[in-house]
C-alpha cells in the first residue's frame, strides 16, 4: 500500500487528468462539506431550543386569564377572567403532584420608575411567591431570595436583576442599599442572574403580598404557575386539564372555552419542540448522506472509466507478470486517496465555517453553538474511507480480471 512506485502512478494519474479528479472529488468533499454544515446548524437550533426551555422549568404549568368566548349558565361571552389568590390556594389544595408555586403580580417597564439616589430607570416589577425561583431558573449572585417571612410581614424588600444593578449602582454593592419603586422604599436583600439573559434579568422582584397592597389594592393575579414534579406527559395533561375544570368552575365559564383561560403545559411543549428537532435532526443525515452516497458513485463511475481507459496498460502489466492484487490495491489506493482527500477538505471547510458562523452569530435567543461533536467527524472521517473502498471495488475487480491478450488487442 506504501509502495512508492504505485503512489508515483497514481499521483501521474491524477496531474494528467486534473479536471476529472477535481470533479469528481468535488462530489465528495461538498457531500462531506453539506452534512457537517447541516449537522452543525441543527445542533444550533436544537441548542436554541434547549436553552429557551431552560430559562424556565420544563415541568411546569402556566395560567393567565383570558376572554370568554362561549354563552355559559345565563353568562355573556367576552368577560374578563381574573384570577385571584384564592384560585392559587385552591390549586395548592387539590392538585397532588403541585410542588414550587408562584403567582405574579406584573407591573410594566413604563408603570415603574426605580430611583438609586441621582439615578432612576423603568425596569418592570414582579411581585412573586418564593418558589418562583425554580420556575423562572433563576441563580442568586448575592443576598438571597423572597422568602415565606416577606410574604407574611408585607416587607418592602427587593430582589434585583444583574441588569438593574449595573444600570444604577455601577459597580458598588447593593445589598442592603434603599431603593424607591414609583415613590415607595425597599431595600434590596439580593440579586440574580438569569439564563434568560438581559430581558430576564431586568426585573425587580417584591413579595407578591406587598406588591398587591401597595400598588394593585386588590388580590388579583396576572398569573398562576406552578411544577408537577415528576409528571409525564400524559399526567401533566390530565392536571392541565383538572385546571381548567377547577377554575371553571369557580369563575363560572365553559371548561371547553379555550378562551377563558389559557393553560400552557410546558412537558407537552418541550415533547413537541424535541420531536420536530428529532425529525430535522434525521432529516439532515438523510440529505447528507444522500448527498455523500452520490458523491461515492461518482467516485466509482470515474475509476471504471479510468479502468476502461487503461486496460491496455493493465494487460501490459499483467502480461509482465503483475498480480490481481497489485492491480487491485492500485485502483482502490487511488479511489480512497480522492476519497479522503476531498472529504478531509470538506470537514475542515464546514467545521470552520460553523466556527464562524458561531463567533458572528453570538448567542441568539433560538439559535446557539451551531457545532459539531468531535466524535461525528471522526466517523465522518473513517466513514469516508470504508466508501472510498467500496467505490473503488467493482472497477479495481474488474481491473484485476482483465486477461492480458485481450488488453493488448484493445484500442
Amino acid at each position: 500500500m506504501f509502495d512508492r512506485e504505485n503512489w508515483g502512478e497514481i499521483f501521474d494519474t491524477i496531474r494528467k487528468n486534473k479536471l476529472r479528479t477535481a470533479l469528481t472529488g468535488f462530489a465528495v468533499f461538498w457531500g462531506i462539506f453539506m452534512l457537517i454544515f447541516l449537522l452543525g446548524a441543527g445542533n444550533g437550533l436544537k441548542h436554541g431550543v434547549d436553552h429557551s426551555f431552560r430559562d424556565d422549568a420544563v415541568n411546569s404549568i402556566w395560567i393567565w386569564g383570558g376572554l370568554t368566548a362561549k354563552p355559559y349558565k345565563g353568562m355573556q361571552p367576552g368577560r374578563y377572567i381574573r384570577l385571584e389568590n384564592e384560585d392559587l390556594d385552591h390549586l395548592r389544595r387539590t392538585i397532588p403532584k403541585l410542588e414550587h408555586y408562584t403567582g405574579r403580580f406584573n407591573m410594566w417597564g413604563g408603570n415603574a420608575n426605580i430611583v438609586y439616589r441621582k439615578k432612576y430607570a423603568n425596569f418592570s416589577i414582579r411581585g412573586v411567591h418564593p418558589g418562583h425561583t425554580y420556575l423562572e431558573n433563576t441563580t442568586m449572585q448575592e443576598g438571597r431570595y423572597i422568602n415565606t417571612i416577606d410574604l407574611q410581614q408585607f416587607r418592602k424588600v427587593a430582589v434585583i436583576g444583574r441588569k438593574v444593578q449595573e444600570e444604577l449602582f455601577e459597580g458598588k454593592d447593593p445589598l442592603n442599599e434603599w431603593v424607591t419603586v414609583n415613590g415607595i422604599a425597599f431595600q434590596v436583600v439580593g440579586t440574580y442572574t438569569d439564563s434568560g439573559g438581559e430581558r430576564e434579568e431586568s426585573y425587580v422582584y417584591l413579595p407578591i403580598t406587598t406588591t398587591q397592597r401597595i400598588f394593585g389594592g386588590s388580590n388579583e393575579l396576572d398569573q398562576i404557575m406552578f411544577t408537577v414534579g415528576d409528571a409525564d406527559v400524559a399526567e401533566s395533561q390530565a392536571i392541565a386539564e383538572q385546571v381548567r375544570r377547577t377554575l371553571a368552575a369557580r369563575h363560572v365559564f365553559d371548561p371547553k372555552d379555550d378562551n377563558a383561560i389559557w393553560v400552557r403545559n410546558t412537558i407537552e411543549d418541550y415533547v413537541k419542540i424535541m420531536q420536530i428537532t428529532g425529525g430535522i435532526s434525521l432529516f439532515i443525515w438523510v440529505i447528507g448522506i444522500g448527498t455523500i452516497i452520490a458523491g461515492v458513485v461518482g467516485v466509482s463511475n470515474i475509476m471504471l472509466i479510468v479502468v476502461k481507459e487503461r486496460t491496455r496498460e493493465i494487460g501490459i502489466r499483467k502480461a509482465l507478470g503483475a498480480t490481481p492484487w497489485a492491480v487491485v490495491s492500485q485502483t482502490l489506493m487511488e479511489s480512497i486517496f480522492i476519497t479522503a482527500v476531498a472529504g478531509y477538505f470538506g470537514l475542515v471547510l464546514g467545521v470552520g465555517l460553523l466556527e464562524w458562523l458561531a463567533g458572528v452569530i453570538g448567542e441568539q435567543e433560538m439559535f446557539r453553538d451551531p457545532t459539531v461533536d468531535i466524535g461525528i467527524a471522526i466517523q465522518a472521517t473513517i466513514v469516508l474511507v470504508i466508501a472510498g473502498a467500496l467505490a473503488g471495488y467493482i472497477p479495481a475487480r474488474r481491473a484485476a480480471r482483465i486477461r492480458p491478450i485481450e488488453a493488448l488487442r484493445d484500442e
